[in-house]
């Protein structure tokens, strides 16, 4: 498998997936300015959206979407309980938190890469919103769903990470930093971050 990821971008989680399960993949960056690989061909023919992440699968197919990539990656090695079961409650819970990651966190970081200061005020405001419930939800609990790491988990650090850049301050939510702390001790997430940064 190959995942095409950029630094800092939201490819991150299914990154951070690939290194909990331990599943053999490469590499491939993506520079988003450009739209090209580092051999300079053009991302576009890989992934007509344009954005990352992508996963190529070994049969040549792609997954473009992070969320659905994550559960296909955590479905690999079900042994590492990134995702439960089929057909259980706790993994409708799980995909309802990425969902609401996606829909309701994800998009609204998507004016504050912009130049339009009146659309980042705004969206600061939403983000924060978010970030109330989320931590309200939190509670005490380790990670999102109780006290095993799972793809939501992954999903929602890499977002709580763009923080650091755009002008929100993480430390508002006590309970949210905490587990950004806690989550960026684990192994996998060390080594997802360092290899981006090289």
């Amino acid at each position: 498998m190959k995942l095409y990821y950029s630094p800092g971008a939201c490819s991150l989680h299914p990154h951070i997936t690939l290194r909990e399960t331990g599943v053999p993949f490469e590499l491939e960056r993506v520079n988003l300015g450009s739209h090209k690989l580092s051999d300079g061909s053009d991302y576009y023919a890989v992934n007509p959206k344009g954005y990352v992440p992508a996963l190529r699968l070994d049969d040549g197919s792609l997954l473009t979407e992070g969320a659905v990539i994550d559960q296909y990656i955590a479905d690999l090695r079900p042994e590492k309980k990134l995702v439960p079961g089929p057909g259980t409650i706790d993994r409708y819970h799980v995909q309802e938190w990425l969902n609401f990651i996606s829909s309701e966190i994800h998009k609204a970081f998507g004016p504050l890469f912009g130049k339009d200061e009146a659309a980042k005020d705004a969206a600061r405001a939403k983000v924060r919103g978010r970030f109330d419930y989320v931590e309200k939800a939190l509670g005490s609990k380790a990670y999102l769903t109780g006290d095993t790491f799972t793809v939501a988990d992954a999903y929602l650090f890499n977002m709580l990470r763009w923080t650091a850049f755009t002008g929100i301050d993480l430390g508002t939510w006590p309970g949210l930093k905490a587990f950004a702390e806690r989550v960026e001790k684990r192994p996998a997430v060390a080594a997802a971050l360092a290899a981006e940064k090289s």
